[in-house]
């Protein structure tokens, strides 16, 4: 595998050379590319030596092979150790006024970043922000961790020890193109079902959990088309910016069952994670209804949507595998099993993933918590954390079930 490691100017980049040593004794193809700052804690004969490759923090070397550009084309993944506050803050802003940043622009590949600063640097609502934007794009985000630091403080912010940064990248090197030739339909978002021009039914679905299956389907080598219903834009961005992934969009439940039934007939997988409203309106208006007109009251009458997940179900090709997406609100573990269960039964799906769903759970969330039921009923897997390692996890339990 092509691996770059991108080193940044904090004191823990001593501790980087252990992680470089370890990637090449793995056998990898291993690129350093330091900041400038970088280099003032281990200069570049020690990374030249240890990665058996030339190394240059500059645009302007190499430029006929285009290496700014080149490097992010060939990686297969990219780790940044240690990543300070700036490097950070530059990363989430798209910035790339060095060989680094724009190596990490022009990849598609899965990006780690471990984060190193002091405790109150690495609490910095600014640092948080951007922490949760890059995690948003999928970026893998390994540590900090609490303990010593440099100067005799001691809290959250100490660079995550080489060995298990190693382990995490040797985790999703082990993931990569597994997925290659497999063609796949997820589909994300609430879908809005009109009441009249202005208003509609909806759900509080972001579409991130979708869009992260989306990207981590296409980063393992799948061929993906995207149906987003309503999703909030930055959950998409990234994976419209994907050239694995096509995203075609569905504002009802309607359009959403018809795009399905166009796209999924040649899917090897097909994952509905869409939140899909069960009911719409009977008959929506054509022209706004104002209170002036109801009397301050209105009554709907709503009717069952198509059961996209059932009519896929009832209409797969040989070999194809469904993976269903199921939000409770029970909070009663032995409970929330036995209605899966049900569900599953009753939908005849190969996968069904479940989570639990409230007030401040599941949605609108950067984090979420799943549960894997077989076709058995019976739970092969669980997973917690970011969207993008949650959706990492399912991927693993549909990867189980198609290849026993």
């Amino acid at each position: 595998m092509y691996v770059i490691v991108g080193v940044t100017g904090g004191i823990a980049a001593y501790k980087s050379v252990q992680l470089v040593r370890l990637l090449v004794l793995d056998s990898h193809e291993v690129h350093v590319v330091p900041t400038e700052d970088a280099l003032r804690f281990v200069g570049i004969p020690t990374w030249e030596a240890l990665s058996r490759n030339p190394v240059t923090t500059s645009v302007h070397d190499d430029v006929a092979k285009v290496r700014h550009v080149a490097l992010g084309q060939a990686a297969d993944l990219i780790v940044v150790a240690p990543a300070t506050a700036n490097f950070l803050a530059k990363m989430a802003a798209g910035l790339a006024d060095d060989l680094l940043g724009t190596s990490l622009l022009a990849t598609t590949a899965p990006v780690v970043v471990a984060p190193a600063m002091h405790t109150e640097m690495w609490r910095h609502p600014a640092t948080a922000h951007n922490i949760e934007v890059l995690r948003g794009r999928g970026v893998h985000v390994v540590g900090p961790e609490d303990g010593p630091l440099t100067g005799g403080d001691v809290g959250p912010g100490r660079m995550t020890e080489p060995e298990r940064i190693h382990a995490f990248v040797a985790g999703l090197l082990g993931r990569a193109r597994d997925l290659a030739g497999v063609r796949v339909v997820v589909t994300a978002g609430g879908t809005r079902e009109p009441i009249d021009p202005v208003r509609y039914i909806g759900n509080r679905s972001s579409g991130r959990q979708g869009a992260a299956v989306a990207l981590a389907a296409a980063d393992r080598g799948a061929t993906v088309t995207l149906i987003a219903a309503h999703v909030e834009t930055d959950a998409v961005l990234p994976a419209s910016a994907h050239p694995g992934i096509d995203v075609v969009r569905a504002e009802t439940a309607e359009q959403l069952a018809k795009a399905v039934a166009a796209h999924a007939v040649e899917a090897d997988v097909v994952v509905m994670a869409a939140a899909v409203a069960d009911y719409r309106v009977a008959e929506a208006s054509d022209r706004k209804l104002t209170k002036e007109e109801t009397g301050g009251q209105l009554t709907l009458s709503l009717v069952a949507t198509t059961d996209i997940l059932a009519g896929l179900v009832a209409a797969r090709p040989d070999g194809q595998t469904i993976v269903g997406f199921a939000a409770e609100t029970e909070t009663d573990a032995a409970k929330l099993r036995e209605r899966a269960r049900r569900k599953r039964r009753r939908k005849g799906v190969d996968l069904l993933a479940v989570n639990e769903v409230g007030w401040e759970k599941g949605f609108e969330s950067a984090d979420n918590e799943l549960m894997f039921l077989g076709s058995a009923d019976e739970v092969i897997g669980s997973a917690s954390g970011t969207k993008r390692e949650v959706a990492d996890a399912l991927w693993d339990a549909v990867r189980s079930i198609r290849l026993p």
